[in-house]
């Protein structure tokens, strides 16, 4: 087990490389430049050959990477140039809040529906408890977030008036935005968790459970449940990068101060350094996730064994 981690973090740190360095020069490639050409224009050849200097922009780029190599193994990612200067690092660590907030209660609370869906479905098989299940997943799979977002923004919050209808002023600002993002997750989680727990059903040895007498809670959540969370756990690391990493739509109605609107405000201004770290972020919050599922396959299931058997 040992071995296997440390072999996937050094895998870890390879792909961050490997990412860093297409980004790096991928940024660099596209035309224009961080700043706003209108107001630059209008400054003197040495006004903007001094700005250009300030962030290291006047040098060769292969120069500029290997500084930023230098810098981010120290904790630098720089200064942002659309953002007044600020650093990159205190600009992450402002917006990561709001969306890791939403995110993770938007990841928790579909996890748990749909686990609770999924297992009625399969043990209700054919009845009209399975059929409304379907119909709630093939709806939390067709319906954009933004749509459902906006739906509750409606009821919740300018109909009913039980909840913020925008802004980041409390913690009930998260409310609806994850409510708004845990449809998606219901819906997938239950569909996966049905169609595992139906195949598991099936098999000897539930038959066997059921020859000893177990009760039906016990078979389900004993050797049922535990049985079919392979694939969800599989599918549950792609859900939290892509529910973290991919919530503009909501975060732009309800006005959420997150990541996603940061990512997309920066690309438009060329600005490079931020690019850069929110690059970062996302590759390494992606692999680390992967790494934990991997690592959750051997709590759940120990017949899996993460290092290779010696031959």
């Amino acid at each position: 087990m040992k071995k296997y981690i440390l072999k996937r973090i050094v895998y870890l740190f390879v792909t961050l490389l490997v990412i860093m360095t297409a980004t790096f020069f991928l940024m660099h490639s596209l035309p224009g430049t961080p700043f706003d050409e209108d107001k630059i224009s209008s400054l003197s050849p040495a006004q903007q050959q001094q700005i250009y200097a300030s962030y290291g922009l006047d040098q060769p780029v292969y120069i500029q990477y290997f500084k930023y190599l230098g810098n981010v193994f120290q904790g630098d990612f720089g200064t942002s140039t659309l953002y007044s200067g600020q650093p990159v690092k205190s600009i992450l660590a402002s917006r990561i809040v709001p969306s890791a907030l939403v995110g993770i209660q938007a990841v928790l609370v579909g996890l748990a529906v749909g686990l609770v869906l999924g297992v009625v479905a399969a043990y209700k098989h054919n009845t009209p408890l399975d059929y409304l299940t379907m119909i709630v997943s093939v709806l939390g799979i067709s319906v954009p977030n933004f749509v459902v977002a906006a739906l509750l923004q409606y009821l919740f919050g300018l109909k009913w008036g039980l909840l913020p209808v925008a802004y980041w002023e409390s913690y009930a600002s998260s409310v609806l935005p994850s409510l708004a993002l845990s449809f998606g997750v219901v819906a997938q989680i239950a569909r996966f968790v049905r169609t595992e727990m139906l195949t598991v059903l099936q098999q000897d040895y539930i038959l066997m459970a059921k020859a000893k007498g177990l009760s039906p809670a016990k078979i389900l959540m004993r050797h049922a449940l535990r049985n079919s969370m392979l694939p969800v756990l599989t599918i549950l690391g792609a859900i939290t990068v892509n529910v973290l990493t991919g919530s503009l739509a909501v975060e732009s109605i309800y006005s959420v101060p997150g990541i996603g609107s940061l990512f997309v405000d920066t690309i438009k201004a060329n600005d490079y350094s931020t690019i850069l770290g929110l690059t970062v972020f996302y590759s390494a919050f992606y692999v680390v996730v992967i790494l934990i599922i991997d690592v959750l396959y051997c709590v759940i299931d120990p017949r899996i064994r993460l290092a290779p058997a010696k031959e």
